[in-house]
């Protein structure tokens, strides 16, 4: 009853007889129901102290750790036309084996002899070039010869002028000699004169003095040319000697002209057979390019160009490729504010999409279907999304991935951070506060700074 009157009729009343007042009026629910308080109040502050990992969730997907191990998509090097396909969609193709075959579209690579004909012409210049390294080692083999003739004829012209030297002084002696005959010749008519006059030498011998007087003239006078001559002779061989050295230092000059000259050519045509050679390399790199192989291991995942005949440009995709070998990793993504809480090799739980998980965020030990991983790298840059790429790599100190993910499969990402209280999460997510920043040895420095 309700008891709201002052009068009481509980003794008035026989409530053996009303069941429901019975219930009512019984105190022992009460009794269970404050326990029941009690139970749940204790129970409740026993989990506020409860240890709690903070974390931080994110999305992700499935990658791969490596670049080479990522789907890649085959492109042509050349220009061409379609001319077969050797694999369809699904199939699974070894490293070098052929995918599709080209035909040339330019022009310029239409002939079938083209390789041959080039060959041809390196080989021509090749000749071309030996055959002016020989003109070269004729005109270096002239050029020496000329030059021990030069050596020759100028010795000889050397010893052409000391002979005229020597004959010129020589003639110089002969015409100082001649000169004091001469003068000998004109103090004896001059003696034998005055004896004439003085009657003591006859005509005769007068004359015969004059006579010699002559002679000794005339033999001064032919002295006189020949010394003259002799420096002329002394004269021509010095120009002789200089001729020499002009003519041969002409010629010389000429036979090295002609050797750079031929030079010049040698190199121009070693730098045409190697342009040749390298235009028949180009062509040679050119025919395997006709034909498109698979670079690693892998699936056909598409096709891009499916018709025969299809033109297509240089550089543009023809297939895509999934490598059948590759290291499996996470590509996470997180807001600004939380990238400096992370660290490389951070623990992260992941539950992977088809792989159900009962998943307590604050407690990761009592989740079951998630598999751990650990930070293996960082993106220093913002993506497009506005958020930083993180890359996570498997634990191999737990429970290793199912085998069978799959690339680019889905994940739900818990980036594991400090261990606090439960009523410590509770209080800072109600205050809007971050997840704790500081490591615990960051505190420790603080805590010895501040004492």
């Amino acid at each position: 009853m309700l008891n709201i009157s002052k009068i009481d009729i509980s003794n008035r009343v026989e409530e053996s007889k009303f069941n429901t007042l019975n219930k009512v009026e019984n105190r022992t629910s009460k009794k269970a129901f404050i326990r029941f308080l009690y139970v749940i109040s204790i129970v409740s502050l026993v989990l506020l102290f409860l240890p709690w990992t903070q974390n931080i969730r994110t999305n992700g997907n499935v990658t791969t750790l490596k670049p080479s191990q990522r789907p890649q998509t085959i492109n042509s090097v050349i220009p061409g036309k379609i001319e077969k396909w050797f694999v369809q969609e699904g199939d699974f193709v070894k490293k070098g084996d052929t995918i599709a075959f080209l035909s040339e579209i330019k022009d310029k690579y239409f002939d079938t002899s083209l390789m041959s004909r080039t060959e041809n012409q390196m080989n021509l210049k090749s000749s071309s070039v030996e055959s002016y390294k020989s003109k070269v080692m004729a005109l270096q083999s002239q050029r020496v010869a000329m030059e021990e003739l030069r050596g020759l004829k100028i010795q000889q012209a050397k010893n052409k002028l000391l002979q005229a030297k020597l004959k010129a002084q020589n003639d110089s002696n002969n015409y100082q000699a001649s000169l004091a005959n001469y003068a000998a010749a004109i103090s004896q008519f001059n003696r034998t004169d005055s004896l004439y006059r003085d009657g003591l030498k006859s005509l005769t011998d007068l004359e015969n003095k004059r006579v010699k007087e002559q002679k000794a003239f005339a033999y001064k006078i032919e002295a006189q040319n020949k010394w003259l001559a002799s420096q002329n002779e002394i004269i021509n061989a010095q120009v002789e000697l200089s001729n020499i050295k002009v003519k041969f230092d002409s010629d010389i000059a000429k036979i090295n002209s002609d050797i750079y000259s031929t030079l010049s050519t040698q190199f121009d045509s070693e730098g045409t057979v190697n342009k040749l050679m390298n235009e028949l390399s180009n062509y040679s790199f050119r025919n395997d390019l006709y034909y498109v192989k698979a670079p690693q291991d892998g699936y056909i995942s598409s096709l891009i160009y499916t018709g025969i005949g299809e033109m297509i440009k240089e550089g543009d995709p023809l297939v895509k490729i999934m490598p059948t070998q590759y290291q499996l990793a996470v590509e996470l993504f997180v807001a600004p504010i939380d990238l400096p809480l992370l660290k490389v090799g951070q623990k992260v739980q992941i539950q992977f999409d088809g792989w159900p998980a009962v998943v307590f965020a604050g407690w990761p030990n009592a989740s079951y279907g998630t598999y751990s991983g650990h930070v293996y790298a960082m993106d220093m840059f913002l993506g497009e999304n506005g958020k930083y790429r993180i890359l996570v790599k498997p634990d191999s100190t737990d429970i290793s991935w199912p085998n069978a993910l799959m690339y680019g499969g889905g994940t739900n990402n818990m980036i594991l951070l400090n261990d606090v209280p439960v009523w410590y999460e509770l209080w800072r997510n109600i205050n809007g506060f971050p997840p704790d920043f500081y490591s615990k040895k960051t505190q420790t420095n603080l805590n010895e700074k501040k004492k």
